[in-house]
């Protein structure tokens, strides 16, 4: 079976690299629309010549995909309100915007951070103009206020801001994440600045945000444990908010996180509950139908309670089409269902591409759809119960093929215990599914019974201690892995060659997979070519200095500070893995740094600068040294000042005010991230 026979599958090819071509080349939502206009009139024309034509060309396929190309390009224009010409952000002006008069809707509750609680808004309305978007809200902390909830419309007199990147090379780039979600700004409030606006209107996310709050608050007597009502809200509610770093941490480091995302493991053993509750129904008249439209509707329901993440979505859109397949008795084939779901969900999200969650989901599905039936052949089981544990390991480890690249590639590192976490957990999983999904109903409607409530919570407690032993056993955690985008395409080019490999073996499927080892060889000997030059870093840190020297991979760390330790987990552990690290070194703090034909200049608390005959490239001021820098300028005449995080905040604003006088180039790492001197 040739899987690009299917034609389903080759139109959502072609929509995805239009969504991946209208994302890294923004179009107008005009120029799209008359592409896919015109596009759709040639793919018209083609077909009536081609219907008349006795020998068929190849011109109506060729229009029919570069149509989809174009779909998705306009899919991805239509979706970014800020194509649109009711965007808030053409009333703002960040570069000297004053305060405003905001109007905004909660949208979505956020995980808070340390020092604010964080909401997604829509914007409603700017000084009385009615308007469009979503911005982020950033609440200032206070444990005398009420949490926000979804669909409370607020009035404030707020500015908006730009959305902070990255200020280290290689940290995690929060607003390319955030414009993923059509975010562009963020607003920063205390909760006296706020007027709450009374209203009747709810959107079907604040009615879905009404029912997870009556379910918690009929499930609080009950006195669950912080940690097993958090687990309970992420299995059955789809809410990860309220986990604690500890518990997220060890499922992550067992390789079970997937368990706490609501996905399509959920959601097949919900549709199976559901299929055995509404079973007697296929004995009424039109039964199969009514069955299957509830089967759908409940799906659908559970998907908006559970927040409608990338995961879920994907999950209950697949699930809907299988339900509707088998319980109206027509034939499916599983690529063709997987490729259904995801040509819907990027039609009318088509920023999901880029989500991990969707990604991992669907690669997860597509792998065990392809090798577990390899993996399982392999060996059959007479016992049952082995079986049935055969049968788990082998889709653990088929899954595991399709994620494994993507999943080093964003998260640098592989639990390789993961198959006795899948192996204790997933067979239990139906049962924690269908009794949590019990206990939420008798809690409902007032009728649980404390053991049962007890038991529960027993069971959830059971299964975190189990993951939180799995976790400690570090020297099975392999941390820290430097893993390229180069190196997941060419893995995943070994993986798919390996099944073609297995599944009929052959001289000409032989011959690709020895290709495609050839090709990571490759990638490998190319990887070490391209390494990075030398280079000498500043980076960003508040209230300290930490400086870097990268001279043919072997790092040289200088800092200020009383240890490396919580720097090794932060700034310094994201740059040796993306340059692919492994010699780091102590260093102390010079005053003056030759870097070939470069010179730096240190000039820190003391302020002393008295060096004659030598004009350094580059003068860093550090610590707030007293200094006149019109006299210093003047004295030894560098090319660029820098400034780095361990400043006054009034010294830096004066030394850049004095530098834009000179027109001097002046870089304050606050505003501008690291400063990376190439030598």
């Amino acid at each position: 079976m040739k899987l690009l026979n299917f034609t389903i599958i080759k139109l959502t090819c072609f929509l995805i690299i239009g969504i991946i071509i209208s994302y890294l080349y923004p179009i107008s939502i005009h120029s799209s629309l008359y592409l896919t206009t015109a596009l759709l009139i040639l793919l018209f024309i083609c077909f009536l010549i081609a219907r008349k034509q006795f020998i068929k060309t190849i011109w109506f396929g060729v229009f029919a995909y570069i149509l989809m190309i174009s779909v998705g390009v306009l899919a991805t224009s239509f979706h970014n309100q800020k194509n649109f010409s009711n965007h808030y952000s053409k009333l703002v002006s960040l570069e000297k915007d004053t305060a405003k008069t905001v109007t905004f809707r909660i949208r979505e509750v956020l995980k808070p951070g340390n020092y604010y609680d964080k909401y997604v808004i829509d914007i409603l309305n700017i000084n009385n103009v009615t308007v469009s978007g979503k911005s982020l809200l950033n609440i200032q902390k206070d444990s005398t206020q009420s949490v926000l909830k979804v669909d409370d419309i607020i009035v404030s007199n707020t500015a908006f801001q730009n959305l902070i990147h990255p200020l280290n090379p290689y940290q995690f780039d929060y607003k390319k994440y955030l414009k993923k979600k059509y975010i562009y700004h963020q607003i920063f409030a205390k909760n006296n600045s706020l007027l709450k606006v009374s209203t009747d209107t709810h959107t079907l996310f604040g009615i879905a945000d009404d029912i997870r709050e009556y379910i918690n608050l009929k499930l609080k007597p009950y006195h669950f444990k912080p940690d097993e009502l958090a687990i309970i809200n992420a299995l059955l509610l789809g809410q990860r908010q309220d986990i604690s770093e500890e518990v997220y941490t060890s499922y992550t480091n067992a390789g079970a996180i997937h368990i706490l995302a609501v996905s399509g493991l959920h959601v097949g053993i919900i549709l199976i509950i559901l299929s055995l509750v509404f079973k007697p129904i296929e004995r009424l008249k039109h039964g199969r139908l009514i069955k299957t439209i509830l089967l759908v509707l409940c799906l659908w329901c559970f998907a908006l309670i559970a927040g409608l993440s990338a995961s879920v979505t994907r999950a209950v859109t697949m699930f809907s089409i299988v339900a509707i397949a088998i319980n109206l008795k027509r034939p499916t084939n599983i690529y063709n269902t997987l490729a259904i779901s995801m040509f819907v969900i990027l039609l009318f999200k088509p920023m999901f591409l880029f989500d991990v969650g969707f990604q991992l989901s669907y690669l997860a599905v597509f792998a065990i759809v392809a090798i577990d039936p390899i993996l399982y052949n392999l060996w059959k089981p007479k016992n049952w119960l082995i079986d049935k544990y055969w049968h788990t390991l082998t889709v653990t480890v088929s899954a595991q093929f399709g994620i494994i690249p993507i999943s080093l590639f964003y998260f640098h590192q592989f639990p390789s215990l993961f198959f006795i976490s899948n192996l204790v957990i997933i067979p239990l999983l139906g049962i924690i599914l269908g009794l949590g999904i019990l206990v939420i109903l008798l809690a409902v409607t007032n009728l649980l019974p404390n053991f049962i409530a007890n038991v529960y919570g027993y069971i959830i407690s059971g299964m975190n201690n189990f993951v939180g032993w799995v976790s400690k056993q570090e020297s099975f955690l392999f941390k820290d892995i430097a893993f390229s985008l180069l190196y997941v395409l060419v893995s995943y080019l070994a993986i798919i060659t390996l099944i073609k490999f297995l599944k009929k073996r052959n001289v000409f499927n032989l011959k690709l997979l020895l290709i495609s080892v050839l090709i990571i060889q490759c990638a490998f000997i190319y990887s070490i070519y391209k390494k990075s030059s030398n280079q000498f870093i500043v980076f960003h840190k508040s209230r300290y200095t930490l400086l870097v020297n990268n001279s043919n991979n072997n790092l040289l760390v200088a800092h200020d500070f009383d240890s490396l330790t919580q720097l090794k987990n932060k700034i310094i552990k994201d740059f040796t893995i993306g340059n692919q690290i492994k010699t780091i070194e102590k260093d102390t703090l010079k005053s003056v740094y030759i870097l070939n034909n470069k010179k730096l200049l240190v000039i820190d608390s003391l302020g002393v600068y008295n060096i004659k005959l030598f004009k350094p490239d580059y003068v860093l001021l550090r610590q707030s040294p007293k200094i006149n820098l019109n006299r210093l300028i003047d004295s030894i005449k560098p090319k660029h000042v820098i400034a780095d995080g361990s400043n006054y905040k009034s010294y830096i604003e004066r030394w850049e005010a004095i530098c834009k006088k000179r027109k001097l180039p002046f870089h304050q790492t606050s505003k501008k991230g690291a400063y990376i001197i190439n030598y």
